[in-house]
């Protein structure tokens, strides 16, 4: 068994093979994933894992270079826009894009996979471009 990180053995393995610029997507438990997308869901009831705590997790083996965002994140709610304005914050230094909710759904079918938590704060969703540590 492994000691540390991601203990989901389908997450680990899509991490694992990332290279440079493959994207993975971590959603709430609303968004519509495309059939032809790897869905490694993790929603075991609402809330639960929540969105930052399985952020959280992709995050201590996953080198990100760029986020994207749904615009809709800024305006929703006010639980969507307390989560814009941490995810800016934790993502400092990354380019962060903000697209239309309709144009991030299509994206999904170029991400590794899509990884459904138990979250439902309005649009509570991102995709992550691996990076490189070199």
């Amino acid at each position: 068994m492994k000691k540390i990180g991601t203990l989901n053995s389908r997450l680990s393995k899509v991490i694992a093979e990332m290279g440079h610029t493959d994207t993975l997507a971590v959603a709430d438990a609303g968004l519509p994933i495309p059939d032809e997308t790897e869905r490694i869901d993790l929603a075991l009831t609402r809330g639960v894992p929540g969105f930052m705590q399985t952020l959280q997790t992709v995050l201590e083996e996953l080198e990100v270079e760029e986020v994207v965002l749904a615009e809709e994140i800024r305006t929703a709610t006010s639980s969507s826009t307390e989560l814009c304005e941490l995810l800016q914050s934790i993502f400092k230094g990354v380019s962060i894009t903000f697209i239309p909710h309709e144009n991030f759904k299509q994206q999904l079918s170029g991400c590794r996979a899509v990884v459904r938590t138990g979250e439902c704060t309005p649009y509570a969703n991102i995709i992550l471009s691996s990076g490189v540590k070199f």
